[in-house]
């Protein structure tokens, strides 16, 4: 396994009008491996999965789109559902997920993972709750110094119940991160009374060697230590849906990165630019569509060539 995406499964119920829902197989960390494999990667996932009809759809959604499952573990627990609106252009969440089976995950031992691992990937919900929570900071912190380990923050206000409390976690996960990926949105939630860049930018004294800016229809910047911002433009489309266009982006830039043998804080500008647009045009293509569906590596690299 190339890419290893660690966290939460669940389906997203997307509203398409007064009480009623189309749901799509979901959750962070899931969408990115997915978008990861159908660009060309060897992904594989770690996580626990229901046994109930939902955690049956996730598990198949996983095996068709070419994710392995040999981490997986299965739970009589329930699946996660989530209830997803859009609002101003932007989703909004709100969550069931008390006892579920992704929130339950503990597998003891702590699994290895294998050695062709390059690329570590977490965030989001499933680190709200125990024990998931301590799973996947053990699992992250055992095999972090060999693999380039990828966090998004991908915040959820509605789960959040102690702003303070999640921000001192936050500082243990920056600490895990040699590349963190995070959105305009989340780092207003985060810092409301800072500027988002000198935000994003005090990340990079934490842990993480790279820090990438995400602003949807206004690209995105790439932080790195003693260098100035790197900026990419995004592609403009008509957007059908948002949801899981962060998770494009992420997979992409693991995807584009796992070209190079340097790493991203080390890249040349020309070089980091291209692996950027490449997350961006990953994203781009999401967006036109219903539900967390990212492209195939042939869709990216046909909106590249139409741009050059």
């Amino acid at each position: 396994m190339e890419i290893i995406c660690l966290g939460e499964a669940l389906i997203d119920f997307k509203d398409t009008g007064p009480l009623a829902f189309q749901g799509y197989v979901g959750g962070s960390p899931l969408n990115v491996a997915v978008a990861a494999a159908r660009l060309g990667a060897e992904v594989g996932f770690a996580s626990q999965v229901s046994s109930d009809m939902f955690g049956e759809a996730i598990l198949a959604h996983m095996r068709a789109n070419g994710v392995l499952t040999d981490l997986v573990l299965r739970s009589d627990d329930p699946s996660t559902l989530a209830f997803v609106s859009e609002r101003g252009g932007d989703a909004h969440f709100s969550f069931l997920a008390n006892g579920s089976a992704d929130t339950r995950y503990d597998p003891q031992p702590r699994p290895r993972l294998p050695e062709g691992a390059r690329f570590l990937q977490f965030g989001s919900i499933s680190l709200l709750e125990e024990p998931a929570a301590s799973a996947i900071g053990d699992i992250i912190a055992a095999h972090e110094a060999r693999t380039t380990v990828v966090f998004d923050p991908n915040v959820r206000p509605a789960l959040i119940t102690d702003r303070e409390s999640y921000l001192a976690k936050l500082g243990n996960w920056l600490a895990l991160a040699a590349i963190v990926k995070v959105s305009l949105q989340d780092l207003h939630w985060l810092y409301p009374a800072t500027d988002a860049e000198a935000a994003a930018v005090a990340w990079l004294g934490r842990g993480p060697r790279a820090v990438v800016v995400t602003r949807g229809r206004d690209g995105a910047s790439l932080l790195r230590p003693g260098r100035a911002p790197l900026e990419v433009s995004a592609f403009q489309v008509g957007v059908v849906d948002t949801v899981g266009a962060g998770d494009a982006f992420t997979a992409a830039l693991m995807v584009a990165l796992g070209q190079h043998r340097e790493p991203l804080e080390r890249l040349a500008d020309a070089e980091a630019a291209a692996v950027l647009s490449f997350a961006a045009a990953a994203a781009a293509l999401s967006c036109t569509r219903a539900g967390a569906d990212p492209p195939a590596r042939e869709e990216v690299e046909a909106v590249l060539r139409a741009r050059t």
